[in-house]
C-alpha cells in the first residue's frame, strides 16, 4: 500500500498526530518509496523491535536508507551493528549503564540540575532547551566519559552537528553534511588522544574503565563514546524540552504534578509516550520476511512510526491526550516503546529517565509557576530526533 500521508512533511512537523491517523487507519504498512516501508501501529512495532529477522544491515551491506556507505565512516557505528559484534561490545558497556549504577550518579545530577534552575530563576527570563535542557544531559554523559569541564562547550558543538547529521542524507544540506563530517573527525582524534592518556593514566570515568578493563580496541572505544555522547545527550534534552511544553498546554495535568513532584517518574514514562524524543527509529529485514500480508524481501527497509504508535487507540485509551497517572502501578497500560526493546533496547534508558526525573521534580519544586512565553514554538528540521528549537520561559521564585 502506497503512503497515504507523509509524516516528515514540514506541515506535520509542529503536530504530526493527523497524519499518524490517516495512516493507521489506512494499512499496516505504507511503501514510501521502493523497497522502505512505513509502520504506524503499535503492536507491528512493537513485534519488529523483538524479531531477529529485523536489524540494522548496515555492516552486511543491505541497508537501504544510506546504501553502499562504509558504516565505519558514520557516527557511533556501534549502534548501527547486528548480533553478534553488538552484543559482544554492549555487554562490555551495560555494567556502567545499569540502574544500580546509574543510581549512583544520583547526587551529581540533582546539584547540577539545581545549579541550572536557580540561575534560571534568578534570572528570570530564560530559553529553556539552551539554559537547562540542553546543559543538563551534556554535564552528565561529559562527566561520566571524564570530559573536563573546559571542553564541554565545544562536546556540545561537535554533538549538536552530528545529532543533525543523523537524518538521511537526502533530507541534509552540504554545510550540515560537511559539519557532520568535520565533527566525526574533531571526536575522533579529541577520543583517540584522551584515550591513549587513559590507557597510562586511568581516572575514575566509565572511558578509563573501558580503556584498562576490556580489551576493546580504539576504534571500537572511540565508536562508544561518540555514541553515549550523542544518545545521552540530544535525546534527554529532547525529553525534557518537551516535557515542559506538555505541562505547559495541559495545565490540570500539570497540577498533578504541582501536588506530588515525587510523581515525576511516572510522569516521565508519559513524556516519552506523548511526544516521543526519537520518534522514527528504523529496521531492515535480514533475511525474506513475510509480515502483514506482504512478503518483505531481505535489505528492505522499515521505519517504525513510534510517534504514531504511541497514539494507537488499540494501545492506549485517549491516546492524544496527555495523563501523567498513565503508568501508574495496576494500571493495564502497556509499555511504551521510546526506548524500543529487544536487542537494541537503549542502555541509556536509565539515564535518561533518573535525569529527567530529578529535573522535573526539582523544576516543581522550585518555580511551579513557570510560564512559557511562545505558546507555539517551532520544532526542530530533524526527523531523526523530535524538540522544540527553543522555548522562551518565564521562571518565578
Amino acid at each position: 500500500m502506497t503512503v497515504t500521508a507523509d509524516p516528515f512533511a514540514p506541515e506535520f512537523r509542529n503536530d504530526p498526530a493527523p497524519a499518524y491517523e490517516i495512516l493507521r487507519d489506512t494499512g499496516r504498512l505504507h511503501e514510501y518509496r521502493p523497497g522502505i516501508y512505513l509502520v504506524p501501529h503499535y503492536a507491528d512495532c512493537s513485534t519488529i523491535f523483538a524479531d531477529p529477522a529485523f536489524g540494522h544491515g548496515y555492516f552486511s551491506g543491505i541497508n537501504p536508507f544510506r546504501p553502499g556507505i562504509d558504516p565505519r565512516t558514520l557516527p557511533g557505528s556501534f549502534l548501527l551493528m547486528d548480533p553478534p559484534d553488538h552484543t559482544r561490545l554492549r555487554a562490555m558497556v551495560a555494567p556502567a549503564f545499569t540502574s544500580r549504577a546509574i543510581a549512583q550518579l544520583r547526587d551529581q545530577i540533582t546539584h547540577t540540575a539545581i545549579a541550572l534552575l536557580d540561575k534560571a530563576v534568578a534570572t528570570g527570563e530564560v530559553d529553556f532547551v539552551t539554559d537547562i535542557a540542553y546543559l543538563l544531559p551534556l554535564t552528565t554523559i561529559c562527566t561520566i566519559l571524564g570530559i573536563p569541564p573546559a571542553d564541554h562547550e565545544t562536546f556540545g558543538i561537535w554533538a549538536s552537528a552530528i545529532s543533525r547529521g543523523l537524518d538521511p542524507d537526502a533530507l541534509l544540506s552540504d554545510n550540515e553534511k560537511q559539519a557532520r563530517a568535520a565533527s566525526v573527525l574533531a571526536f575522533t582524534e579529541y577520543f583517540t588522544e584522551l584515550i591513549g592518556r587513559r590507557r597510562t593514566a586511568p581516572a575514575t570515568d566509565l572511558l578509563s574503565a573501558l580503556a584498562t578493563e576490556t580489551a576493546l580496541e580504539t576504534k571500537e572505544l572511540v565508536d562508544i563514546a561518540v555514541l553515549l555522547l550523542i544518545a545521552g545527550h540530544d535525546t534527554t534534552m529532547n525529553l525534557i524540552a518537551t516535557g515542559l511544553l506538555a505541562l505547559s498546554r495541559n495545565p490540570q495535568q500539570r497540577e498533578i504534578l504541582r501536588a506530588d513532584p515525587e510523581s515525576s517518574r511516572l510522569a516521565v514514562e508519559e513524556f516519552l509516550r506523548f511526544d516521543t524524543p526519537v520518534p522514527f527509529p528504523t529496521r531492515v529485514a535480514m533475511q525474506d520476511v513475510s509480515f502483514a500480508g506482504h512478503t518483505l524481501p531481505r535489505g528492505t527497509g522499515l521505519i517504525l512510526l513510534i510517534g504514531s504508535a504511541h497514539r494507537d487507540p488499540t494501545a492506549f485509551t485517549t491516546p492524544n491526550s496527555l495523563d501523567l497517572t498513565r503508568f501508574a502501578p495496576g494500571q493495564p497500560t502497556p509499555r511504551h516503546l521510546a526506548f524500543s526493546h529487544g536487542p537494541h533496547f537503549c542502555i541509556g534508558a536509565p539515564l535518561a529517565r533518573l535525569q529527567a526525573e530529578i529535573l522535573f521534580t526539582e523544576l516543581m519544586t522550585r518555580t511551579p509557576n513557570f510560564t512559557l512565553l511562545d505558546p507555539t514554538p517551532t520544532y526542530r528540521a530533524s526527523v531523526s530526533m523530535r524538540g522544540p528549537q527553543s522555548l522562551p520561559v518565564r521562571m518565578p521564585a
